[in-house]
């Protein structure tokens, strides 16, 4: 059992950054994959980052490419989402994400089997 608390949402200006933070609890120790997805009223939701435990080359959506940045620290659980250049149509929910195994090909929510509760992110122009 795997339980996930982000933190670190709130409201900036375009421009703007901020930082989310989803601490882990539970089973983690196998070999997983976090990932970080979004949720905007209206819009179809979306996989923005996606990390493996084991390293290698973290994944991210076009629409982020640049501007975000996917780390892990092992020490304390937690992955972060670094979010730079935010734009207004980042605004959504953002949900981190975990499931066991690789990441390669699992961009689809429901490859994931554990999810946090949501933290809201607001860009305004």
């Amino acid at each position: 059992q795997v339980q996930l608390v982000e933190s670190g949402g709130g409201a900036v200006q375009a421009g703007g950054s901020l930082r989310l933070s989803c601490a882990t609890f539970g089973d983690t120790y196998s070999a997983n994959c976090m990932a970080w997805f979004r949720q905007a009223p209206g819009k179809e939701g979306e996989g923005v980052a996606f990390i493996y435990s084991g390293g290698g080359t973290p994944y991210y959506a076009d629409s982020v490419k640049g501007r975000f940045t996917i780390s892990q620290d092992n020490a304390k659980n937690t992955v972060y989402l670094q979010m730079n250049s935010l734009k207004p149509e980042d605004t959504a929910m953002y949900y981190c994400a975990f499931r066991y195994g690789g990441c390669v090909g699992r961009l689809s929510r429901n490859e994931y089997n554990y999810w946090g509760q949501g933290t809201q992110v607001t860009v305004s122009s």
